[in-house]
């Protein structure tokens, strides 16, 4: 499917059938990005108080699987059952994930609840694409992802520091309890659209069966035992790594469509291109706040301010991208990916410049900012391209792959760049090389991804190209 036409008028997010779907849809996504943002802060108050230090990591490890197990399986059900049972459960596993955690008595019961989000939260996010593909016109779909960035904006910025007051003066289980009327709430709204919600016809699309949730597994698992050994390095974890990649590349081989490693046009290039943008920035963006403590000496307030910074940009970055432009889309979007591309390697670039100078630190600031402005931009394009390339069979699994493309390269990049980190504090290397080796690694996929970004125009949009040409000699 292409959309070479000129665009018309879209119809507004929250006029008429559509508000109470958009309404819906933005509250979920808020209170999923709140609860990933203040986690984080009050889990080491929740692991004393439950005496459960030695199952830290679990509540996040255990959230990991469940949530890629959940991506997996919401697409699967979407393509053969329709986005409705996904949405349905997601909502109640995410509600009883947060009861769980909230009333929790033991570390095995939180870590439980954590598992239960987790899997709730992948069967929404991977679902509600699926929605925004078959219930918003292809004119207003930029618009949506445009506002799906803005929700995660407020988390990102309170999120934390709200966290940590609720957690010092009223309690850590309010963390999780104070969440619930207003998932409840969203819940409520998108009844309407539960039943709305048509059935898929016709075949069924190529990604069902038991053989995927294997998959998916492995792939869950390869992911956490990365990280693990991105963050303890040591002969022992570094040797479980291995299995560990294997099992994800086992796992990825039979969930990613066919063409994906080569960026092959259509829904490939879009899920590829993902996953270096997220690879690329996320890879960088966990080594900002630590490489200006270490480097220059800045307090946690200060550290964190480049990533509050890139927060804000990153929703205007999104909102650009869905302004309603005539002319041909598809040009456009791939321009679009392009410069987003190349502000991010610029961005990073500019984090490299900073840890190398004594007085450049403040540099960090404007460089984030436009490294956020860059991904907020090329994020929402290749969501976009996503739902124009693929069909009402595969848009399930298809949006499930952008799920695990993000996670997976993200997961594998941090946890490169922990390597580093922990070969810096042995006394291998220094700081400033880890930090500046790893930044220019970064830069090298962003620019990887620039340079790919013609690959996103769809094969007829490309033959015509190929066609044009040859009648012009």
């Amino acid at each position: 499917m292409t959309t070479d036409a000129v665009q018309t008028s879209a119809p507004r997010l929250f006029a008429g059938q559509l508000r109470s779907t958009s309404v819906g849809i933005l509250i979920l996504i808020t209170l999923i990005a709140f609860e990933e943002m203040a986690v984080a802060p009050a889990l080491p108050t929740i692991a004393r108080d439950l005496h459960g230090l030695g199952a830290y990591g679990w509540a996040f490890t255990g959230f990991l699987v469940a949530n890629v197990l959940g991506m997996v399986v919401s697409g699967q059900l979407s393509d053969t059952r329709g986005p409705r049972t996904p949405l349905a459960v997601g909502m109640l596993a995410f509600i009883g994930g947060l009861l769980t955690s909230g009333t929790a008595t033991t570390m095995l019961q939180l870590v439980g609840g954590r598992v239960v989000q987790g899997l709730g939260g992948g069967l929404l996010i991977t679902a509600i694409y699926v929605v925004i593909g078959e219930r918003y016109p292809q004119a207003t779909q930029p618009k949506v992802f445009a506002a799906l960035a803005s929700a995660w904006v407020v988390p990102s910025l309170v999120g934390p520091v709200l966290s940590g007051a609720i957690t010092e003066h009223v309690g850590w289980r309010w963390v999780f309890l104070g969440l619930l009327p207003l998932v409840l709430l969203g819940s409520a709204l998108m009844l309407p659209v539960l039943r709305s919600l048509r059935r898929p016809m016709g075949r069924r699309g190529d990604g069902v069966g038991p053989r995927r949730v294997v998959r998916a597994l492995a792939v869950a698992v390869g992911i956490a035992v990365l990280e693990q050994a991105g963050q303890h390095p040591t002969p022992l974890w570094l040797g479980v790594g291995v299995p560990g990649l294997v099992a994800l590349v086992w796992g990825l081989r039979g969930l990613l469509p066919a063409g994906t490693v080569r960026a092959r046009r259509g829904v490939p290039s879009t899920i590829a291109l993902r996953g270096l943008l997220a690879g690329a920035f996320f890879g960088a963006e966990a080594m900002v706040p630590l490489s200006l403590t270490i480097q220059h000496g800045f307090g946690a307030t200060q550290a964190g301010l480049p990533l509050a910074c890139s927060g804000l940009t990153w929703a205007v970055g999104s909102w650009w991208q869905g302004r309603e432009v005539r002319g041909d889309e598809q040009v456009r979007r791939v321009r679009l990916v392009r410069c987003g591309y190349s502000m991010i390697a610029l961005g990073v670039l500019g984090i490299a410049v900073s840890v190398t100078t004594g007085g450049g630190a403040l540099l960090a600031y404007p460089a984030w900012a436009l490294a956020g402005l860059g991904a907020g931009m090329t994020m929402a394009t290749l969501s976009v391209l996503l739902l124009r390339y693929t069909n009402d069979v595969d848009r399930g699994a298809d949006s499930a792959s952008l799920q695990l493309a993000d996670v997976t390269s993200s997961a594998v990049t941090t946890g490169v760049g922990g390597v580093l980190i922990a070969a810096a504090t042995a006394g291998s290397l220094g700081f400033t090389t880890a930090f500046v080796t790893l930044d220019l690694a970064m830069v090298a996929i962003a620019l990887v991804g620039a340079l790919a970004a013609g690959r996103l125009r769809s094969p007829g949009a490309a033959r015509q190209v190929a066609h044009d040409l040859s009648i012009d000699r």
